[in-house]
């Protein structure tokens, strides 16, 4: 099937699967964006937090694996009108990926220890990145439907 988007060539839609390999795992001792978190990146991957402790926030992107099925439109929690799926943050989406910038609280060889990671105790990590504040976060982003709300 063919696909056709203003500004670009045709692309082909191809609906084979992709591969994400977890490169670590969550553990965490209670829920809450608040508590204290660790990442235990595997052995294999061990060169690729070379530096890393040199930043005070990073970008963790995890896979929610407990995730099951989506609507394309869903009701927030804290949000009367429906919204589309991809103008929320429910977990249950096409590609169940989480995102979130956490602190870095400190580095202990394989383990990462981070503060504001939204992810259950089990979540494969799939991919960290350093966060650049002025990169990651423009002073002029605006906040969409949730403007005005907490």
């Amino acid at each position: 099937m063919a696909d056709q988007t203003e500004g670009s060539n045709q692309v082909e839609r191809e609906n084979q699967p992709y591969t994400i390999t977890p490169i670590g795992v969550v553990h965490r001792a209670a829920p809450g964006k608040d508590e204290i978190a660790r990442i235990q990146i595997f052995p294999e991957y061990a060169e690729g937090l070379q530096d890393i402790e040199g930043f005070s926030h990073i970008n963790v992107f995890y896979w929610l694996h407990k995730s099951e099925g989506y609507n394309l439109v869903v009701q927030p929690p804290f949000d009367t009108p429906r919204h589309g799926v991809f103008a929320t943050r429910s977990p249950n989406r096409p590609n169940p990926l989480g995102f979130d910038v956490v602190e870095l609280v400190e580095r202990k060889g394989l383990t990462l220890v981070v503060r504001g990671l939204d992810a259950i105790e089990g979540t494969p990590v799939v991919d960290i990145k350093p966060h650049i504040p002025d990169s990651d976060a423009p002073p002029q982003a605006n906040r969409g439907w949730l403007e005005g709300k907490k």
